[in-house]
């Protein structure tokens, strides 16, 4: 326990380039706090102390403003930065190396028993404000928007954006980094004016042949008719 709970701390430290040392972490990162409080009440949950492991919970929630029910499943090295307002539910299940922000929920939208929650996938990066609805799974290397809605399945090494979530982009490499390191996210207001510019000239093109097949129509309507002329016997 001491030892994931050393990972966790390292974990912070590592991502977060304004976190400066051990102790720092330890005392004011509440995102740390609520995943401590949360590996006893998982421990505890298991051994069917289940009411002191929900104390424990809504004591967390209570100091940091992040609720994990303790029968939820979350992986190693799994860091929330902020915290605030993050929600994970009973039934959710998160892989190995995640990394969420503030007002992230991973909720469900049934009320019926049974798996209700998201499976969150390793190497997974959830935005701020998402939401992650239903027993939905989100696949390895994924990344999801900020304030996105996700309410169905998403592959693996794919962004998704927008409510409700869509796929913008599918990758086939688990690194998708800007030539300088930065993440890089793909903008669909873009590509999508990039499409349109493409398809422009043809456009232009087309419009040129209308007008003048149109021109050629009106010049035929406009011609008298030829007079015929006839012959005095």
């Amino acid at each position: 326990m001491l030892k994931q709970i050393k990972e966790d701390i390292a974990v912070a430290i590592e991502k977060d380039p304004a976190a400066r040392n051990f102790w720092e972490v330890l005392l004011l990162y509440p995102g740390v706090h609520a995943l401590i409080g949360y590996r006893f009440a998982h421990v505890l949950w298991k051994f069917h102390f289940r009411f002191i492991a929900r104390f424990i919970s809504y004591f967390m929630r209570w100091l940091t403003g992040i609720e994990i029910h303790p029968a939820a499943i979350i992986g190693r090295r799994f860091f929330i930065d902020h915290g605030m307002g993050v929600v994970i539910g009973e039934t959710s299940e998160v892989g190995d190396n995640v990394f969420i922000y503030h007002g992230v929920t991973l909720g469900g939208l049934s009320t019926k028993r049974g798996k209700r929650h998201p499976t969150i996938g390793h190497h997974v990066v959830i935005g701020a404000g998402a939401q992650v609805l239903g027993p939905t799974h989100i696949g390895d290397y994924t990344k999801i928007g900020s304030g996105s809605v996700v309410l169905q399945h998403v592959p693996e090494y794919s962004t998704v954006i927008g409510v409700p979530g869509r796929v913008v982009f599918s990758g086939v490499t688990p690194t998708q980094d800007g030539a300088d390191g930065e993440e890089t996210f793909p903008d669909p207001v873009a590509r999508a004016i990039e499409c349109m510019l493409e398809r422009l000239p043809q456009m232009e093109k087309e419009i040129r042949e209308l007008r003048k097949e149109v021109k050629g129509e009106e010049t035929s309507e406009s011609e008298p008719a030829p007079v015929k002329s006839e012959s005095v016997t």
